[in-house]
Protein backbone atom coordinates (compact mmCIF):
# COMPACT_ATOMS: atom_id res chain seq x y z
CA UNK A 1 0.00 0.00 0.00
CA UNK A 2 1.43 3.38 -1.00
CA UNK A 3 2.28 6.20 1.37
CA UNK A 4 -0.72 8.15 0.07
CA UNK A 5 -2.96 5.30 1.23
CA UNK A 6 -1.33 5.31 4.66
CA UNK A 7 -1.91 9.05 4.83
CA UNK A 8 -5.55 8.48 3.92
CA UNK A 9 -5.90 5.91 6.72
CA UNK A 10 -4.40 8.40 9.15
CA UNK A 11 -6.69 11.21 7.98
CA UNK A 12 -9.76 8.97 8.16
CA UNK A 13 -8.98 7.75 11.66
CA UNK A 14 -8.10 11.11 13.14
CA UNK A 15 -10.63 13.34 11.39
CA UNK A 16 -12.72 12.37 8.36
CA UNK A 17 -14.12 9.12 9.78
CA UNK A 18 -13.50 9.72 13.48
CA UNK A 19 -15.21 7.06 15.58
CA UNK A 20 -16.73 9.52 18.05
CA UNK A 21 -17.47 12.55 15.86
CA UNK A 22 -18.54 10.92 12.58
CA UNK A 23 -19.44 7.29 13.19
CA UNK A 24 -20.94 8.20 16.60
CA UNK A 25 -19.89 4.85 18.07
CA UNK A 26 -18.75 3.95 21.58
CA UNK A 27 -20.99 6.59 23.14
CA UNK A 28 -21.62 4.62 26.34
CA UNK A 29 -18.02 4.81 27.66
CA UNK A 30 -17.40 8.11 25.88
CA UNK A 31 -20.15 9.89 27.82
CA UNK A 32 -19.94 7.99 31.09
CA UNK A 33 -16.21 7.89 31.77
CA UNK A 34 -15.01 11.28 30.56
CA UNK A 35 -15.57 13.19 33.80
CA UNK A 36 -11.82 13.83 34.06
CA UNK A 37 -8.88 14.00 31.67
CA UNK A 38 -7.11 11.05 33.31
CA UNK A 39 -10.17 8.84 32.92
CA UNK A 40 -10.22 9.68 29.22
CA UNK A 41 -6.53 8.84 28.88
CA UNK A 42 -6.95 5.48 30.64
CA UNK A 43 -9.93 4.35 28.58
CA UNK A 44 -8.37 5.73 25.39
CA UNK A 45 -5.21 3.68 25.85
CA UNK A 46 -7.21 0.53 26.58
CA UNK A 47 -9.42 1.04 23.53
CA UNK A 48 -6.49 1.81 21.24
CA UNK A 49 -4.59 -1.29 22.36
CA UNK A 50 -7.66 -3.42 21.72
CA UNK A 51 -8.16 -1.93 18.25
CA UNK A 52 -4.53 -2.42 17.25
CA UNK A 53 -4.15 -5.97 18.60
CA UNK A 54 -7.51 -7.19 17.29
CA UNK A 55 -6.92 -5.67 13.84
CA UNK A 56 -3.50 -7.31 13.57
CA UNK A 57 -4.81 -10.70 14.69
CA UNK A 58 -7.84 -10.62 12.42
CA UNK A 59 -5.64 -9.66 9.47
CA UNK A 60 -3.28 -12.55 10.17
CA UNK A 61 -6.05 -15.17 10.23
CA UNK A 62 -8.34 -13.60 7.62
CA UNK A 63 -7.69 -16.35 5.07
CA UNK A 64 -8.14 -19.17 7.58
CA UNK A 65 -11.55 -18.28 9.02
CA UNK A 66 -14.70 -19.43 7.24
CA UNK A 67 -17.15 -16.61 6.48
CA UNK A 68 -19.95 -18.35 8.40
CA UNK A 69 -18.14 -18.10 11.73
CA UNK A 70 -16.07 -14.95 11.25
CA UNK A 71 -18.15 -12.73 13.60
CA UNK A 72 -17.98 -15.12 16.61
CA UNK A 73 -14.26 -15.55 15.99
CA UNK A 74 -13.71 -11.78 15.86
CA UNK A 75 -15.68 -11.29 19.08
CA UNK A 76 -13.65 -14.01 20.78
CA UNK A 77 -10.39 -12.35 19.70
CA UNK A 78 -11.55 -8.95 20.94
CA UNK A 79 -12.78 -10.40 24.24
CA UNK A 80 -9.44 -12.14 24.80
CA UNK A 81 -7.47 -8.92 24.38
CA UNK A 82 -9.90 -6.93 26.52
CA UNK A 83 -9.62 -9.51 29.30
CA UNK A 84 -5.82 -9.31 29.19
CA UNK A 85 -5.93 -5.50 29.29
CA UNK A 86 -8.45 -5.55 32.13
CA UNK A 87 -6.26 -7.87 34.20
CA UNK A 88 -3.21 -5.70 33.51
CA UNK A 89 -5.05 -2.57 34.64
CA UNK A 90 -6.29 -4.40 37.71
CA UNK A 91 -2.71 -5.31 38.58
CA UNK A 92 -0.88 -2.05 37.78
CA UNK A 93 -3.52 0.72 37.85
CA UNK A 94 -5.96 -0.60 40.42
CA UNK A 95 -7.40 2.75 41.56
CA UNK A 96 -8.02 3.85 37.98
CA UNK A 97 -9.41 0.41 37.21
CA UNK A 98 -11.99 0.83 40.00
CA UNK A 99 -13.04 4.21 38.61
CA UNK A 100 -13.45 2.95 35.04
CA UNK A 101 -15.24 -0.13 36.36
CA UNK A 102 -17.57 -1.96 34.00
CA UNK A 103 -16.55 0.20 31.02
CA UNK A 104 -13.29 -1.72 30.56
CA UNK A 105 -14.96 -5.10 29.85
CA UNK A 106 -17.63 -3.26 27.85
CA UNK A 107 -14.94 -2.48 25.26
CA UNK A 108 -15.81 -5.92 23.88
CA UNK A 109 -19.20 -4.57 22.80
CA UNK A 110 -17.81 -1.39 21.25
CA UNK A 111 -19.15 -1.44 17.70
CA UNK A 112 -16.15 0.51 16.43
CA UNK A 113 -13.74 -2.33 17.26
CA UNK A 114 -15.83 -5.09 15.73
CA UNK A 115 -16.62 -2.82 12.80
CA UNK A 116 -12.96 -2.23 11.98
CA UNK A 117 -12.21 -5.94 12.28
CA UNK A 118 -15.04 -6.82 9.90
CA UNK A 119 -14.85 -3.90 7.46
CA UNK A 120 -11.09 -3.44 7.20
CA UNK A 121 -8.78 -5.90 8.96
CA UNK A 122 -10.51 -8.98 7.53
CA UNK A 123 -9.85 -7.67 4.00
CA UNK A 124 -6.38 -6.11 4.25
CA UNK A 125 -2.80 -6.97 5.12
CA UNK A 126 -1.21 -6.60 8.54
CA UNK A 127 0.50 -3.22 8.18
CA UNK A 128 -2.54 -1.34 6.81
CA UNK A 129 -4.69 -3.02 9.47
CA UNK A 130 -2.24 -1.93 12.16
CA UNK A 131 -2.30 1.67 10.92
CA UNK A 132 -6.10 1.65 10.65
CA UNK A 133 -6.51 0.35 14.20
CA UNK A 134 -3.92 2.75 15.60
CA UNK A 135 -5.36 5.83 13.92
CA UNK A 136 -8.95 4.94 14.78
CA UNK A 137 -7.87 4.41 18.38
CA UNK A 138 -5.90 7.64 18.54
CA UNK A 139 -8.81 9.57 17.03
CA UNK A 140 -11.23 8.09 19.56
CA UNK A 141 -8.77 8.68 22.41
CA UNK A 142 -8.33 12.32 21.39
CA UNK A 143 -12.06 12.92 21.77
CA UNK A 144 -12.11 11.04 25.09
CA UNK A 145 -9.30 13.21 26.43
CA UNK A 146 -10.69 16.46 25.01
CA UNK A 147 -14.18 15.76 26.34
CA UNK A 148 -12.74 14.77 29.72
CA UNK A 149 -10.68 17.97 29.85
CA UNK A 150 -13.69 20.14 29.01
CA UNK A 151 -15.92 18.49 31.61
CA UNK A 152 -13.22 18.49 34.28
CA UNK A 153 -12.42 22.15 33.68
CA UNK A 154 -16.06 23.25 33.80
CA UNK A 155 -17.03 20.86 36.58
CA UNK A 156 -14.05 21.15 38.91
CA UNK A 157 -11.87 23.97 37.63
CA UNK A 158 -8.86 21.65 37.26
CA UNK A 159 -6.98 19.66 34.63
CA UNK A 160 -5.25 16.27 35.09
CA UNK A 161 -6.71 15.80 38.56
CA UNK A 162 -5.79 12.43 40.10
CA UNK A 163 -2.96 11.97 37.60
CA UNK A 164 -1.25 9.73 40.17
CA UNK A 165 -3.85 7.04 39.46
CA UNK A 166 -2.15 6.40 36.12
CA UNK A 167 1.34 7.83 36.38
CA UNK A 168 2.16 7.12 40.02
CA UNK A 169 2.64 9.28 43.12
CA UNK A 170 5.34 11.35 41.44
CA UNK A 171 2.76 12.67 38.95
CA UNK A 172 0.77 14.67 41.49
CA UNK A 173 2.51 17.80 40.18
CA UNK A 174 0.63 17.34 36.90
CA UNK A 175 -2.65 18.50 38.45
CA UNK A 176 -3.38 22.03 37.29
CA UNK A 177 -5.80 24.22 39.23
CA UNK A 178 -7.16 26.60 36.62
CA UNK A 179 -9.76 28.29 38.82
CA UNK A 180 -9.11 28.73 42.54
CA UNK A 181 -11.98 28.37 45.03
CA UNK A 182 -14.25 27.09 42.27
CA UNK A 183 -17.62 25.74 43.39
CA UNK A 184 -18.03 23.67 40.26
CA UNK A 185 -20.62 23.41 37.50
CA UNK A 186 -22.65 20.29 38.22
CA UNK A 187 -24.14 19.96 34.73
CA UNK A 188 -20.67 19.47 33.24
CA UNK A 189 -20.02 16.26 35.18
CA UNK A 190 -23.51 14.82 34.65
CA UNK A 191 -24.55 12.82 31.53
CA UNK A 192 -26.52 15.75 30.02
CA UNK A 193 -23.35 17.83 30.16
CA UNK A 194 -21.50 15.11 28.28
CA UNK A 195 -24.15 15.07 25.54
CA UNK A 196 -24.02 18.85 25.20
CA UNK A 197 -20.22 18.96 25.06
CA UNK A 198 -20.07 16.15 22.47
CA UNK A 199 -22.75 17.87 20.39
CA UNK A 200 -20.72 21.09 20.38
CA UNK A 201 -17.59 19.21 19.29
CA UNK A 202 -19.50 17.55 16.44
CA UNK A 203 -20.93 20.92 15.39
CA UNK A 204 -17.45 22.47 15.48
CA UNK A 205 -16.08 19.70 13.26
CA UNK A 206 -18.93 20.16 10.77
CA UNK A 207 -18.30 23.91 10.59
CA UNK A 208 -14.58 23.36 10.00
CA UNK A 209 -15.29 20.80 7.28
CA UNK A 210 -17.74 23.15 5.53
CA UNK A 211 -15.23 26.00 5.57
CA UNK A 212 -12.52 23.71 4.20
CA UNK A 213 -14.84 22.60 1.39
CA UNK A 214 -15.68 26.21 0.50
CA UNK A 215 -12.00 27.15 0.38
CA UNK A 216 -11.23 24.15 -1.80
CA UNK A 217 -14.09 25.06 -4.16
CA UNK A 218 -12.93 28.68 -4.40
CA UNK A 219 -9.35 27.57 -5.03
CA UNK A 220 -10.56 25.30 -7.83
CA UNK A 221 -12.47 28.17 -9.47
CA UNK A 222 -9.58 30.62 -9.29
CA UNK A 223 -6.90 28.13 -10.38
CA UNK A 224 -5.42 28.88 -13.85
CA UNK A 225 -6.82 26.69 -16.61
CA UNK A 226 -4.24 25.03 -18.84
CA UNK A 227 -5.17 25.34 -22.50
CA UNK A 228 -4.00 23.50 -25.57
CA UNK A 229 -2.03 26.54 -26.74
CA UNK A 230 -0.23 26.67 -23.40
CA UNK A 231 1.06 23.18 -24.08
CA UNK A 232 2.02 24.10 -27.62
CA UNK A 233 -0.64 21.83 -29.08
CA UNK A 234 -3.15 22.77 -31.76
CA UNK A 235 -6.55 21.12 -31.90
CA UNK A 236 -8.27 20.96 -35.28
CA UNK A 237 -11.54 19.62 -36.41
CA UNK A 238 -12.31 18.50 -39.91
Amino acid sequence: MANSSYNELTYNGLWKNNVALVQILGLCPLLAVTTTTVNGIGLGIATTLTLVLSNITVSLIRNSVRPEIRIPVFVLIIASFVTAIELAMNAYFYDLYKILGIFIPLIVTNCAILGRAEAFASKNAVIPSFIDGLMMGVGFSAILILLGAIRELLGQGTLFAHAHLMFGATAEWMTITVIDDYNGFLLAVLPPGAFIALGLLIALKNVMDQRAQKKAAQAALTAPVETNTDRGAVTTTG
